[in-house]
């Protein structure tokens, strides 16, 4: 009996957004983010998303509902930190930090905030 989707990984980011479709296409945009799934309400308003980042999936919930979250952070490891962060710039992002080395044998990591007030820390090695 299987206890998970195929192709799922074991845990999830679980974002609650007021507004789904924008979210969506922030992450298909900045990440090439695929939809896998989507679930409406009745009124045609997003219920529930999952996107296919990469190795990754993250969900969505549309933001009528009682749940509320603080806003999150995301770490996501990128081929390119200077393209997805331009990339994300570009599609209304707020930068937080912009893509720098602390150390030297750390990672380039940047972040931003997207509109649903989620910060993206984008980084690779």
């Amino acid at each position: 009996m299987k206890w998970k989707p195929e192709n799922y990984p074991s845990m999830s980011p679980y974002l609650i957004c007021s507004d789904g479709d924008a979210l969506i296409g922030f992450v298909e945009q900045v990440f090439g983010g695929v939809l896998v799934r989507r679930f409406d309400r009745p009124d045609g308003s997003l219920m529930h998303a999952e996107l296919r980042i990469d190795d990754s999936v993250l969900m969505l919930g549309g933001g009528a509902t009682s749940a509320h979250s603080a806003a999150p952070h995301i770490h996501l490891y990128v081929p390119d930190v200077m393209a997805a962060f331009d990339r994300a710039v570009a599609a209304g992002a707020t930068v937080v930090q912009e893509p720098q080395r602390k150390r030297a044998d750390d990672d380039l990591r940047g972040g931003v905030q997207d509109s649903s007030g989620t910060t993206w820390w984008i980084a690779s090695q």
